[in-house]
């Protein structure tokens, strides 16, 4: 390309998406023809010299999606935009909404849908529409009887997904973490409650986020866990947990003891299933997202465009 016709492209494309002339208007003003007009536009597109955002909230980054999908060997990916977010509450609402999305829009609906707790969990709740679902059967995989009076438990959010696709939901009746080995065992030894963890374990499709392991972690919001707590499974290498157990860039438990005492499905069951949805965004939760893709804890991930760049170039 010439400098001339640089130039040209440069002009012809400030015509067309600044100032909203047809082709045969901007071939008019420069005194060529729509033809060469056209090629201009498409010469300027093909040397970077167009961005187009689109900045819905519920727009997605197709192109990034591909990209994702082929470096890391994810069955499907769904990336939002990142435009015009305000906060990381914001972006929370948003993946929140990419995840009702995909979920309303998932073929086969899955019979029964495992899922965990958390604040990530009860956006994708609040933001569901009735009748996404036609009879789902909705089941807590790890324990969440809340410690404290804050929404978005457990319950809450397992008894709206359930209501709102128009079936049965089935809660696991136990804190996330216990004090004793002996009583989680004893809890799980319980006839119910086995019933519900064997449920949970053949779910046809799961559906969870990952919490970071920091300050923000929803263990020290609902007060499993304290922040010295915390603080000693990331020096053990913890980059965060997954239904309830902290996983280190690998993938692997950080802390045995502690998982003993952690109530739920284990993360293997996660590996084996065919449908197992991880909604995970914010640059918190970076690390924690690339353990849970490069392991292999998901088939599908629903993020945000700077947390899916991130797993590119680590994948």
């Amino acid at each position: 390309m010439t400098d001339i016709d640089e130039l040209l492209s440069i002009r012809a494309a400030e015509l067309y998406y600044e100032e909203d002339k047809t082709q045969d208007e901007i071939g008019t003003i420069l005194r060529i023809t729509r033809w060469k007009v056209g090629r201009l536009l498409a010469q300027a597109k093909a040397n970077g010299f167009i961005r187009i955002e689109i900045v819905h909230p519920r727009a997605r980054r197709l192109g990034i999606e591909r990209q994702l999908r082929g470096a890391t060997g994810l069955a499907d990916a769904i990336v939002v935009s990142t435009a015009g977010v305000v906060d990381e509450f914001d972006l929370q609402k948003r993946t929140a909404q990419a995840a009702a999305d995909y979920l309303s829009a998932l073929r086969p609906v899955p019979r029964t849908l495992g899922i965990s707790w958390g604040r990530t969990l009860y956006d994708i709740s609040v933001q569901l529409k009735p009748g996404w679902a036609s009879g789902v059967n909705v089941v807590q995989i790890n324990g969440g009887v809340s410690l404290n009076a804050r929404p978005g438990t457990a319950a809450a959010t397992a008894v709206s997904i359930a209501q709102k696709g128009a079936g049965q939901f089935t809660l696991l009746p136990s804190p996330a973490i216990l004090e004793r080995v002996e009583t989680k065992l004893a809890i799980a030894s319980d006839r119910s409650v086995a019933a519900v963890l064997e449920m949970g374990s053949s779910a046809s499709a799961y559906l969870f986020s990952a919490g970071q392991a920091d300050a923000g972690s929803a263990h020290i919001d609902s007060g499993y866990l304290t922040q010295d707590q915390v603080d000693e499974l990331v020096r053990k290498g913890a980059v965060g947990d997954v239904v309830g157990r902290f996983i280190d860039s690998s993938g692997q438990i950080v802390d045995q003891a502690l998982d003993e005492r952690t109530f739920g499905i284990p993360l293997e069951q996660l590996r084996r299933a065919k449908t197992s949805i991880a909604v995970i965004s914010g640059a918190r939760k970076h690390a924690i997202a690339r353990s849970v893709v490069l392991s292999g804890l998901c088939t599908v991930l629903i993020t945000d465009e700077d947390t899916a760049q991130a797993l590119i170039k680590a994948a």
